[in-house]
C-alpha cells in the first residue's frame, strides 16, 4: 500500500459511517499519520436511505465524499479497499490492495443485513443497507409499475404491485410511510389507467408490535399513521420463505410479491482475524471494554455498531444507532489523544438524547426521556434533527428544497430509473 514512512503513531481506521467520521473529525492537528480504509469513497447518512428508495431524494444529497469531510487534516491518508483479514498479532491489515501496519487499529464497520441463516430469503429479498441497494429498490418500484401498467394478466399485475416489507422498526416503518404516500399522492398521476387500489402495502414484524425499539406510546401512535396510510399491519407474523414471487408466512399462509423488501434486522460486519473470546458469536460483535478497547486487546478498538459494550444502563449492549456510534468516535478520539501523552482514558457514558422515526407527511413519533409524542411537531423536529445531521452545507440546501418542493406540491421529484435492477440469478 503506497502510504510514506513515518516515525509518528499509526492510526487505521476501518470504516467511513458515523463513529469513523466522528472519530477522525477529532484527530485535526494530532501528532500521528490517520489512515481510513473504506469501501465506498463517501459517507452515507443512512437515516435517508428509504428516502432515495421512494424516489424523495438523489443519492448524492444524502452522501458525502470522505475525503471532502476530513479534507482540513493534513496528515490523513484515505485509501478505497475492501478489508479482508485483520492480523492483531503483527499489527497488519489485509486489504484488497495491499497490507498496512498500524499502532492503533479502529474498526468501524458497522453492520450488516441479517437473514438469519435463510438463503433463499437472501438471494431474493431486497435490502436497504447501502446507496446502491436504495437505487435497486427505486429501479424495482417504478420497473414494476411500468409492467403492470403494460400486463394483461390481473394475477401478475396484482403480485407487481404488491409490496411486502419485512421488519416494523424505523426502516420499514419509515419505508412503509413513504410508499403509502406515493401510492396516495404521485402514483395515481403518473399511472392514470391503473387501478391505484390494487396497489397494497403489507409490513410484517415478527414481535407484537411496531418499533419494539421505542415506547408503547410512539408504538400506538404510529400503528395509528399506518392505518390511516392504508398499509396492512401483521403483527406476530413470521416470514418464512421468500422465492422471488411467493412470500410464505409460518401459519401456512402465502401471498404473490414481486416486491419484497427485507428489514428484519442487522448482524455486526466483524471482520476474520481475532479469536472466538473476542466476539459476541451471536451478534457478530466484538466485546469491548468501557473504552472500547476489544477484549484481549490495548491497542484495538471497535467502536459504533459493531462495538458490544456491556454497561449498567446498557447491559444487552448500546443501541445499533447513530448517535451511539458518534459519542463513541469522539470519546475514542479523547483517549487517543490521552494514549499518545500517557495520559489515563476516559470511560464512555452514553448521553441518549433520544430515538424519533417518522411515517409521513405532518407524521411522527418522538421517544425523550421524560416527553413522548406523535403528530406534526413530532414531524418538524425530525426533520430539523436530520436536516441538521448531514454532512456539508450543500446536501442540507439540496434536502431542505427537495422536501419543501415535496410538501408543497405533494410529489416526488426523483422519479428515475437511471439504471436498471436486473432481478438476481
Amino acid at each position: 500500500m503506497n502510504l510514506p514512512n513515518t516515525d509518528q503513531k499509526r492510526i487505521v481506521v476501518i470504516g467511513g459511517g458515523f463513529a469513523g467520521i466522528s472519530l477522525v473529525k477529532k484527530l485535526k492537528d494530532l501528532e500521528a499519520q490517520i489512515v481510513m480504509i473504506d469501501r465506498h469513497n463517501y459517507h452515507t447518512f443512512q437515516p435517508l436511505l428509504y428516502q432515495v428508495s421512494t424516489s424523495g431524494l438523489e443519492p448524492d444529497s444524502i452522501a458525502y465524499p470522505i475525503r471532502k469531510i476530513l479534507k482540513e487534516l493534513d496528515n490523513f491518508y484515505f485509501r478505497l479497499a475492501e478489508v479482508e483479514k485483520i492480523d492483531p498479532v503483527r499489527k497488519e491489515v489485509v486489504t484488497s490492495i495491499g497490507v498496512i501496519s498500524f499502532d492503533y487499529l479502529i474498526i468501524a464497520t458497522g453492520t450488516k443485513t441479517n437473514y438469519f441463516n435463510n438463503e433463499t430469503i437472501a438471494s431474493n429479498a431486497m435490502p436497504m443497507k447501502t446507496v446502491p441497494q436504495a437505487l435497486n429498490i427505486r429501479s424495482l418500484i417504478l420497473q414494476n409499475f411500468e409492467k403492470a401498467d403494460d400486463t394483461l394478466d390481473e394475477a401478475e399485475r396484482k403480485a407487481l404491485l404488491n409490496f411486502c416489507i419485512v421488519g416494523a422498526g424505523p426502516t420499514g416503518v419509515e419505508l412503509a410511510g413513504a410508499l403509502a404516500e406515493l401510492k396516495q399522492n404521485v402514483f395515481p398521476k403518473d399511472y392514470k389507467h391503473l387501478d391505484i387500489k390494487e396497489m397494497q402495502i403489507h409490513l410484517f414484524e415478527g414481535g407484537p408490535r411496531v418499533l419494539p425499539p421505542m415506547s408503547e406510546t410512539a408504538s400506538k401512535k404510529a400503528t395509528e399513521f399506518l392505518n390511516k396510510l392504508g398499509v396492512h399491519i401483521h403483527l406476530n407474523t413470521i416470514v418464512t420463505n421468500y422465492d422471488g414471487e411467493t412470500v410464505s408466512l409460518k401459519d401456512g399462509t402465502s401471498m404473490q410479491s414481486k416486491n419484497f423488501i427485507w428489514s428484519a434486522g442487522v448482524t455486526g460486519a466483524a471482520i476474520a482475524g481475532f479469536d472466538a473470546n473476542s466476539l459476541m458469536e451471536r451478534l457478530n460483535r466484538y466485546k469491548v471494554n468501557n473504552y472500547n478497547q476489544i477484549e484481549g486487546y490495548d491497542a484495538i478498538f471497535a467502536i459504533g455498531d459493531i462495538a458490544y459494550m456491556e454497561t449498567e444502563d446498557f447491559p444487552k449492549g448500546h443501541p445499533q444507532v447513530a448517535q451511539p456510534a458518534i459519542q463513541q468516535g469522539e470519546n475514542l478520539a479523547k483517549n487517543l489523544r490521552n494514549l499518545l501523552a500517557n495520559k489515563p482514558l476516559k470511560a464512555f457514558k452514553y448521553n441518549d438524547k433520544g430515538t424519533m422515526a417518522t411515517v409521513g407527511r405532518n407524521k411522527a413519533v418522538v421517544d425523550l426521556e421524560k416527553l413522548k409524542f406523535g403528530g406534526f411537531l413530532a414531524w418538524f423536529i425530525w426533520m430539523f434533527v436530520h436536516l441538521m445531521a448531514l454532512v456539508g452545507f450543500r446536501n442540507r440546501v439540496i434536502v431542505f428544497f427537495n422536501w419543501a418542493y415535496n410538501y408543497i406540491n405533494y410529489d416526488k421529484a426523483a422519479r428515475l430509473i437511471v439504471r436498471p435492477y436486473t432481478t438476481k440469478d
